[in-house]
């Protein structure tokens, strides 16, 4: 089983990621995840901070010679801001000069302090900070590279950006992720990222935010990865977990499903035939987003996530409760972006690729990936077989 532990706050020393299961024989480079965790700084509407912390990555375990050993795997992003905040996060005895008293709506600030007893919302806020996503990513990297080796390719795109859509066009495929992130708001819609563009400028101008929703699209899924058997097993509520987990996240579509619910049943399921050029089953539509009763259909799984607008803003107006003098006020302001859309849709992909992966070695098990990669061959060679000749 594949699984990932996170530590580590916003302004800490830095964040650290323990992932375990990856089977041995898995090449992966330092650059190659320094290369996703830049892809994550990307997107027009990214505050200052973005260009000051470069995350220091260093490979602390579990990879040797480029390849991973089948040990966990451990990584350490190092915060380049550190020295600037040294004091204010020390794990020494202590207590900070500057004390937040004005919890931000819409951020764990509050709940946290009255959950954890504390007084000072950045014991909350450090954590539960987006920054947190940058060990997801380097994680997430990983789990793409496994998939790599499956013949599976995750990538996103931004669908939405304030009130600008992208109107029912062509989906990129894997040869175009160089061009989605060469847009400044990894929008494969050229007419629709124009738009977006504006729209951040505007909000910008009036020191505010902005949310949207990025689609991330999953090419080469095998069939079967999940299952019907068991609540927690299916594989569109593992990867809806996964995408509310990131922060911000309010809502998760599989295929077509904020649609279809309106629609009737003779209009919302996907019709299947059968190829015989290809010699496999296949629906021409994607209304399930590539996933029937909690297991992937072997076609493309099509998966949308919408973030709410950041609450943090540049002209802090959203009001709240001093929690040591209850009286009413303003929430406190620290940086902030207009947007963090595009990066999340980065942050999606890890989350997506970290489930899937995670079903692939279950599936196909495999202490090595030569290992896993022959089981899966063999899976394939008899997944079209008629249910009488499986059986023989």
């Amino acid at each position: 089983m594949l699984r990932f532990f996170t530590a580590g706050e916003s302004h800490g020393k830095g964040l650290v990621v323990i992932v375990e299961g990856l089977p041995s024989g898995l090449e992966i480079t330092k650059e190659e995840i320094q290369g996703e965790l830049a892809r994550r700084r990307l997107g027009y509407g990214r505050g200052p901070r973005m260009k000051f912390e470069q995350d220091e990555l260093t490979l602390i375990a579990g990879i040797r010679h480029g390849r991973t050993l089948g040990s966990p795997v451990a990584l350490e992003i190092g915060n380049t801001e550190w020295p600037k905040w040294v004091k204010e996060m020390s794990p020494d005895p202590g207590r900070s000069e500057k004390v937040l008293n004005q919890p931000r709506p819409g951020h764990a600030d509050l709940v946290g302090m009255q959950k954890y007893g504390f007084d000072d919302a950045r014991d909350v806020l450090e954590r539960a900070s987006a920054r947190e996503t940058v060990a997801r990513t380097a994680a997430g990297c990983l789990a793409k590279a496994l998939l790599a080796r499956l013949g599976v390719s995750v990538l996103s795109h931004i669908v939405q950006l304030g009130s600008v859509s992208v109107e029912n066009g062509p989906r990129p495929g894997p040869e175009d992720l160089d061009r989605i992130d060469e847009s400044p708001v990894r929008c494969f819609d050229p007419t629709a990222e124009e738009a977006m563009v504006g729209e951040i400028k505007a909000a910008a101008k009036a020191g505010d935010s902005l949310g949207g929703a990025a689609e991330v699209l999953v090419y080469g899924a095998p069939v079967g990865l999940g299952s019907h058997v068991h609540w927690d097993r299916k594989l569109d509520g593992m990867i809806a977990q996964g995408l509310m987990s990131i922060q911000a996240i309010k809502a998760v579509s599989i295929g077509e499903g904020h649609v279809v619910s309106g629609l009737r049943g003779s209009e919302a399921h996907d019709s299947i035939r059968w190829d015989a050029d290809s010699g496999t089953y296949a629906r021409d539509t994607l209304r399930a987003g590539g996933i029937e009763g909690g297991m992937s259909t072997g076609g493309l799984i099509s998966v949308t996530a919408w973030m709410k607008p950041l609450s943090t803003l540049n002209r802090p107006v959203i009001k709240t409760v001093d929690v040591v003098t209850k009286e009413e006020t303003v929430s406190f302001k620290e940086r902030t972006d207009v947007t963090a859309v595009p990066a999340m849709g980065v942050v999606a992909e890890a989350m997506v690729a970290l489930v899937l992966a995670n079903e692939a070695q279950r599936k196909f098990g495999g202490d090595s990936v030569a290992e896993m990669v022959r089981n899966l061959e063999s899976f394939n060679a008899h997944i079209h077989e008629t249910p009488s000749a499986a059986k023989g």
